[in-house]
């Protein structure tokens, strides 16, 4: 295992930061709380040394309850599989998929680096968002995406943080941030839903990526969580 990570990080050294090195190193970023106050985070995945030990082979992984009977509590999640629906990898030309590892370069090395131009969205409701959520990202439900004449607040504040503006019946996207969007997980259709409409309003698919393992995928490999509220 040494190896492993010397060797990666000596690759890094020569072509400059491997994203793969950051699952590694983890990742600094800050995230603003309900109360308007930043905290500093640090994103690691956290693996407890009674893990260590376990092997990654079909006794340990795909046993019964898909964690060998032999490994420890501590080292197994467990999560609901029969809820929502299962998504595509690719839903829309041009909006990008990723995973764990292009989520810490995002955040690392472009939100971290210019937040004017770049934004992580949480895309679920409220109410979920402030359960937990991925730290330096932004709660905008995807439900608040389009213009409701009764609360037009929310539009306003969609428009402000990512950066386009609706100028009567057009929409102004000249200055529209990249955004990375997640929901729940594989079986959420909200990230989808939001990024659908932002796509019928105009918004550029080139500035939009998708994390289609959301919040499930992230826990399920031991990454940092915060707690908004």
């Amino acid at each position: 295992m040494r190896i492993i990570i010397l060797v990666l990080f000596f690759i890094g050294a020569l072509w400059g930061e491997n994203p793969m090195v950051l699952q590694l190193t983890g990742v600094k970023t800050s995230h603003i709380m309900n109360d308007g106050k930043k905290q500093e985070v640090f994103i690691e995945r956290k693996t407890p040394k009674e893990c260590n030990g376990v092997g990654i082979n079909p006794e340990a992984v795909f046993s019964g309850d898909y964690a060998g009977k032999n490994v420890p509590p501590l080292c197994q999640k467990s999560f609901v599989t029969t809820v929502g629906k299962a998504q595509p990898m690719s839903f829309a030309q041009g909006v990008i998929t990723v995973g764990e590892i292009e989520v810490l370069d995002f955040i690392k090395n472009k939100l971290n680096v210019n937040p004017s131009a770049y934004i992580l969205v949480d895309a679920r409701k409220r109410d979920w968002y402030e359960q937990m959520t991925i730290p330096s990202s932004v709660n905008i439900p995807f439900d608040e995406i389009e213009y409701d004449e009764a609360i037009p607040e929310d539009f306003e504040r969609v428009q402000t943080l990512l950066g386009f503006r609706k100028i009567g019946e057009a929409y102004d996207f000249s200055h529209a941030k990249t955004a990375l969007l997640f929901c729940n997980g594989i079986w959420c259709v909200q990230s989808r839903l939001a990024i659908e409409k932002l796509i019928k309003m105009g918004y550029p698919r080139e500035k939009l990526l998708w994390y289609r393992g959301g919040l499930q995928d992230w826990l399920a490999l031991g990454f940092t969580t915060v707690v908004p509220q």
